[in-house]
């Protein structure tokens, strides 16, 4: 299978010369994706409403690219306030307590915009039929 980009058509992919995800065989590798509610653009203030936006957004991407939230072999976390932590995490054994990826925590000084509190980046192989 050739490698393949997701996009979703921000013209910001563009600019920064990304893409949402590559597809390389049976691989996904998911960008960094940060909080927003990309229905109405929305920033939430808070890290539990971030956390479940950037999964939503994964797993749209993972869906549209032909995985499972259950592909994710790999997680990394970017928190910008380690008292985040706790909240983030909570968000994280709700969607992947079955799932249980390699993770890894790092807390970063900043993101991109000073709004973001909050980015994931994932991993997916896509399991034998």
């Amino acid at each position: 299978m050739p490698r393949r980009l997701i996009s979703t058509g921000s013209p910001f992919e563009k600019i920064a010369g990304y893409s949402r995800a590559v597809i390389d065989d049976d691989f996904a590798f998911v960008a960094g994706t940060t909080g927003y509610d990309y229905d109405t653009m929305i920033m939430p203030a808070d890290i539990t409403s971030q956390s479940r936006n950037c999964f939503r957004t994964i797993e749209a991407t993972l869906k549209e690219s032909g995985f499972a939230m259950a592909d994710i072999v790999r997680a990394t976390y970017y928190i910008t306030d380690p008292k985040d932590a706790e909240a983030h995490f909570a968000v994280c054994g709700e969607i992947l307590a079955e799932i249980r990826p390699a993770a890894t925590l790092l807390v970063v000084a900043g993101l991109y915009k000073p709004e973001m509190k909050v980015e994931i980046e994932v991993t997916a192989r896509r399991r034998a039929a």
